[in-house]
């Protein structure tokens, strides 16, 4: 386990900074990273790439593409976590655009008993700055690594 310290927080393990999320996944050989924004951003933007660490991200949507919430989310997570061979007691890395969404996904997950579970701080793009633009911090500003799609929108790989 790295010896990261994560902001406090009410309900789940606590925030951490997207490098601190790259560092536990890179140390803890039992985190997981759990991506759980909309397919459609999946498809859009991008993803988290781990195969440099040896790893794949569950992709499971907190909200579905017409913004209403994902009933099954629990046990699409659940799923998604036996998947990639994660244990229920797994460290849990959630993620999602901008650090909001992925804070009730881990207060979901920890009231499961699922975790630790954390939030990533500035999710995958960040808040947009003054003129929109999602460029100003999150995990692709960080330099994370990260990658497109297949054009058929599945991430390669990855676990969902």
């Amino acid at each position: 386990m790295s010896d990261i310290t994560a902001q406090p927080a009410d309900g789940y393990a606590g925030d951490i900074t997207p490098q601190q999320s790259w560092e536990l996944l890179t140390t803890d050989p039992a985190a997981v990273l759990v991506d759980v924004r909309t397919q459609g951003e999946w498809e859009q933007i991008g993803v988290p790439d781990l195969a440099s660490a040896g790893k794949r991200t569950v992709f499971t949507q907190w909200v579905l593409n017409n913004g209403t919430p994902n009933p099954a989310f629990l046990a699409d997570l659940k799923a998604g976590l036996a998947e990639v061979g994660a244990g229920p007691d797994a460290t849990i890395v959630f993620l999602c655009r901008s650090g909001q969404r992925s804070i009730g996904a881990a207060r979901l997950a920890t009231g499961a008993g699922l975790g630790p579970s954390y939030n990533v701080l500035q999710g995958f793009e960040g808040a947009p700055g003054y003129d929109g633009v999602r460029d100003r911090d999150g995990w692709k500003v960080a330099g994370l690594p990260w990658r497109t799609t297949f054009a058929d929108g599945a991430p390669a790989g990855d676990a969902r």
